[in-house]
């Protein structure tokens, strides 16, 4: 068995562990990397955010087509299945991993593949594809493993039609009519991807809103688009038992509703990738979902052990994931990074996406907050007349008196871009965090950013 000696050892190549990887190596440490797969990227790159949003972005092209008279000229609409569009997701898996690759050789990060597990405080074990083992040396670690789909024991996740967030990945066929059960930010995207492509989908929600974090008239916006495209949501549900059956699958709520469909993706809560590390070796306890805790400088209960990324739990996003491994390596090389990572913007990439920042209008109002409202409906924006996408609006929340610049939601096309505007202006000191900072700046015309001006006048003309 080798020995190794290294200044920090991060477990897990997703956004988080590539973070906190790259700042130790930048600031001078000896950084070893660690994943249980043949490639670096993590679950983000290989399973979630990256085929799912590529997945996406190929749907959208084909409803497109489909949609705009003027690709008559070129045929009538077409008919395309799953497993065509999932090529373009593998392209883009294949280029970001080559990408990311580069990274670790460029700043001398040393990768090894393989299951990973702590002996003891400073000592993890890995043992590698082919068998062989490895000791790992180091002074800190970064627990950075990620999460995969939480999955109750009741189903059965063998059968042939019955999948979840990872596994839907492989799906070979494109099944006419598919139960989606759990409508958080992951369900509602695959609801998107599966009734742009023609499918019948049934959303079972156990709440009574959809995405009830969200600004309510957004929420309401999304109900309206996915029930006019095939996605029947029902809500305050919840299973009795998931019936696989020859040629599908039979949901069966509490309720005494019975669902049938071709297959059934499982999208209900996701768990900590933590169960393999031998945490029990060191002392550090997990949560009910596999989750670790840590404080505000992303360390556990060991003091020289940190966690980021899905692994800690809230807010489980890819973005939100690499600032806080950034910041959990900043903690231990104390060069100035360290942050605590709470401004993160909400992007959920269903068709058409939404992105907010900020506060909405039902915590404002909970909290007796003054504000008014500013609205810029894409309809009437000359570039999204442009570029045939109409759906959406811009929502601006302010301070009746100071007008401070208090939440912006957007729902539409490019959302999850338009909303890093307002995201820098509300990070501003001052005045320049107000809703004057839109009505006296000039944007480029025509833009989907001229969408701030419109609103912060529509917002003013409610002021009296």
């Amino acid at each position: 068995m080798a020995v190794y000696n290294y200044d920090v050892v991060v477990l897990g190549s997703g956004p988080a562990g590539e973070g906190a990887a790259m700042n130790a190596a930048k600031s001078g440490r000896k950084v070893a990397m660690v994943d249980n797969r043949r490639q670096v990227g993590g679950n983000c790159t290989h399973l979630g955010t990256i085929p799912s949003k590529a997945l996406r972005h190929s749907v959208k092209q084909i409803i497109q087509f489909n949609t705009n008279e003027m690709f008559r000229v070129i045929g009538e609409p077409r008919w395309f299945s799953f497993p065509d569009v999932l090529k373009s997701a593998e392209r883009v898996i294949a280029k970001q991993v080559a990408s990311r690759t580069s990274y670790y050789a460029r700043n001398r990060v040393d990768v090894f593949f393989g299951t990973a597990s702590f002996s003891d405080e400073q000592t993890v074990q890995v043992i590698c594809a082919n068998g062989a083992q490895e000791k790992l040396i180091a002074r800190q670690v970064v627990i950075a493993t990620g999460s995969r789909p939480y999955r109750p024991a009741d189903i059965d996740f063998n059968h042939a039609r019955i999948y979840d967030s990872d596994t839907i990945l492989s799906l070979t066929h494109t099944p006419r009519k598919l139960i989606i059960y759990g409508a958080g930010v992951i369900g509602c995207e695959y609801a998107s991807i599966f009734s742009g492509l023609g499918v019948l989908v049934e959303l079972v929600d156990n709440r009574q809103q959809l995405l009830s974090f969200l600004d309510m008239e957004i929420s309401q916006g999304l109900s309206y688009h996915f029930s006019n495209n095939n996605v029947m949501v029902r809500h305050q549900e919840e299973y009795e038992r998931v019936e696989g059956i020859d040629n599908g699958v039979v949901l069966h709520l509490k309720s005494g509703k019975k669902i049938k469909a071709d297959a059934l993706l499982w999208c209900n809560g996701r768990t900590g990738n933590t169960d393999q590390l031998g945490l029990e070796n060191i002392g550090i306890k997990v949560n009910s979902r596999g989750q670790i805790e840590v404080d505000e400088n992303y360390r556990t209960s060991v003091p020289t052990i940190y966690g980021a990324g899905d692994v800690i739990g809230w807010p489980s996003l890819a973005s939100a994931a690499y600032d806080q491994g950034r910041s959990a390596a900043g903690s231990i090389v104390d060069n100035g990074s360290w942050r605590f990572v709470n401004d993160v913007p909400t992007g959920i990439y269903t068709i058409p996406e939404i992105s907010s920042i900020g506060r909405n209008e039902q915590e404002l109002t909970a909290d007796k907050v003054p504000y008014e409202v500013g609205k810029a409906f894409f309809k009437g924006m000359a570039r999204a007349q442009i570029s045939n996408e109409p759906v959406g609006m811009l929502k601006i929340l302010f301070h009746r008196e100071t007008l401070q610049v208090l939440g912006v939601h957007c729902f539409g096309d490019q959302a999850s871009e338009i909303v890093h505007i307002g995201q820098a202006i509300m990070n501003q000191p001052g005045e320049l965090n107000t809703l004057k900072y839109f009505v006296n700046t000039t944007f480029n015309y025509p833009t989907m950013a001229e969408a701030y001006r419109v609103a912060a006048y529509d917002g003013l003309n409610r002021l009296f």
